[in-house]
């Protein structure tokens, strides 16, 4: 195999772990974690035994923060108060909202690191060392990424980012609103869109019914969310440049980069990422490792969701399947991802949004917002007769005017009802 640029990167990993686990055994997150596993170790093989430690979950991340992330003599106010760190806190798209704190300018560096694994955007950014963006998505969000409390324009324009969106439900904004929107995206004149993909592409069929265009815009970068190609299509049909899709988290900052072919390529100065427990379709949980934010290093941390690793002569790539929490089943027990689900949706236009909800007893309901023009009965069908025959189940459906988001803002596409 030709040991190409990006396989000798992948490579290199292994020593950027081994450069760690020096300060990550300090810590008390992970201390106790680590005596056990090298303790019948030779001192000269101590760490060579990463894949033995157990996973990282929120909930130990939460209980006793900050001080399990902090070394001897250091304390998170003085930390906060020398402009050291940054503190946030996450969405709570699956549990309570969760604490993060990281370095100053780092969350814009690892950004700016995720988004170059992409030519075309690297190009632009190499054009537009500042490109201006903006920001559609749900107010719900941690405060850095998703304003919750600004109002005025010049509140919500942070950098050379401008935060357009104060609705948390997009689909019951009404034509003034958006048009408030579309005018500052306009005057604003951005180089890319950064859009929830739900809100991001409401706004667009907003856009499209009275021929709003805006001339500057290079490509939409999608996140914060499952990217579903309902939305995808939306936003593309209606801007006319590329989508693509960034995947990562406030606690981890950013992992994937979709690049011009499609493929989720991972930023490997950012995170180690590893599949464990791979079904038989290759698809597993997500394990993540930082390796840029010093102050909250997560080890082996269980993101919750759910991903395939594709490794290729060139390089490896990744398919993110959607949260282990949203995957359905079906009558043999055999788990059936967002991801698999969203396929289902390929190449079909007609829709702006859809939820498909399987009860207890495996039956499934499809709710879908149509889009203006209507969803025709034979795209419909052609929609359940793939459902059904992935879930193996009938399935039943009903337009709906509205979806509505989590109590963190965010939509699940899929999702199991409780017994």
């Amino acid at each position: 195999m030709l040991a190409t640029p990006e396989l000798i990167r992948e490579a290199a990993q292994t020593a950027q772990l081994e450069a760690r686990l020096p300060r990550w055994r300090k810590l008390p997150l992970y201390r106790k974690w680590f005596e056990p596993v090298e303790s019948h170790l030779a001192e000269d093989d101590r760490g060579v035994r990463f894949h033995q430690l157990p996973f990282v979950t929120k909930r130990e991340m939460r209980a006793g923060f900050p001080e399990k992330f902090l070394n001897s003599g250091q304390t998170l106010k003085t930390l906060v108060a020398q402009q050291i760190v940054e503190l946030e806190h996450t969405s709570g798209t699956s549990e309570d909202r969760l604490p993060v704190m990281f370095g100053r300018g780092w969350w814009n560096e690892q950004e700016e690191r995720a988004l170059r694994l992409n030519k075309l955007v690297a190009q632009v950014l190499d054009e537009q060392p500042n490109p201006r963006r903006a920001t559609i998505t749900s107010p719900a969000c941690n405060g850095l990424t998703c304003p919750t409390v600004w109002q005025s324009r010049t509140q919500r324009t942070l950098g050379n980012a401008l935060f357009v969106n104060l609705a948390r439900i997009p689909f019951l904004l009404r034509d003034g609103e958006l048009g408030r929107m579309a005018a500052e995206i306009a005057d604003w004149q951005p180089q890319f869109l950064d859009v929830d993909p739900v809100h991001g592409g409401r706004f667009a069929l907003y856009c499209e019914q009275r021929g709003i265009r805006f001339p500057s815009l290079r490509f939409v970068l999608a996140s914060y969310e499952f990217v579903s190609v309902v939305h995808r299509r939306i936003l593309a049909r209606v801007f006319g440049v590329p989508v693509f899709n960034l995947y990562g988290s406030t606690e981890t900052g950013h992992l994937l980069m979709e690049n011009p072919a499609g493929e989720m390529k991972p930023s490997y100065d950012t995170a180690y990422l590893e599949v464990v427990a791979p079904d038989a379709n290759g698809i597993g949980k997500l394990i993540v490792t930082t390796l840029s934010n010093e102050y909250m290093p997560l080890l082996r941390y269980e993101i919750g969701d759910l991903a395939e690793r594709n490794e290729r002569s060139y390089g490896t790539d990744y398919v993110v399947h959607g949260r282990a929490r949203d995957a359905l089943l079906r009558s043999d027990g055999q788990s059936v991802t967002t991801w698999q689900v969203d396929q289902c949706f390929a190449e079909l236009s007609g829709l702006a949004h859809y939820q498909l909800r399987q009860s207890p007893g495996g039956e499934c309901h499809l709710r879908y917002v149509p889009e203006s023009t209507g969803l025709d009965a034979v795209s419909l069908r052609a929609i359940v007769t793939r459902l059904e025959w992935l879930l193996e189940s009938p399935i039943t459906t009903e337009a709906v005017p509205t979806l509505l988001p989590e109590a963190s803002g965010k939509f699940r596409l899929t999702c199991r009802m409780p017994e």
